[in-house]
């Protein structure tokens, strides 16, 4: 699936990081923030990844470094109730560097309190710069 247009909308170039685990006191029950859970998240970018390509240049791309470290720090960071709101908090972090043109973040919350047996909830956000 293509994602939101971005510079150059002939190009469907992107950047993923998939598996991204940390732990966080997220949730809306008090276990949940008095104990906390591991979180997984995978994000995708939208970047225009020709210059890069033909340059073998770092600076034409986005480091995926920091993008990683700032979605440990979101995980782990101020607690919320919604993994829809980290999810948003994701998307607009990875919005927040000059070379994305367009996020995508799924939330993945294994541990959800939920008494019927399932392997995974998760929230997916998609956004893009205007």
């Amino acid at each position: 699936r293509r994602g939101p247009a971005m510079s150059c909308p002939e190009h469907l170039d992107r950047i993923d990081l998939t598996g991204l685990k940390a732990r966080g006191h997220h949730g809306v029950f008090s276990h949940e923030r008095a104990n906390g859970q591991e979180f997984i998240v995978d994000v995708s970018l939208g970047v225009d990844l020709e210059k890069a390509a033909k340059s073998d240049d770092l600076t034409q791309t986005v480091d995926y470094g920091p993008i990683a470290n700032s979605v440990h720090e979101i995980i782990t960071g101020a607690p919320v109730d919604l993994i829809e709101t980290l999810a948003l908090r994701i998307v607009e972090a990875c919005l927040g560097h000059e070379r994305v043109g367009w996020a995508r973040a799924t939330v993945h919350k294994p541990e959800a309190p939920i008494e019927v047996t399932f392997s995974n909830v998760a929230v997916t956000m998609e956004r893009s710069k205007k």
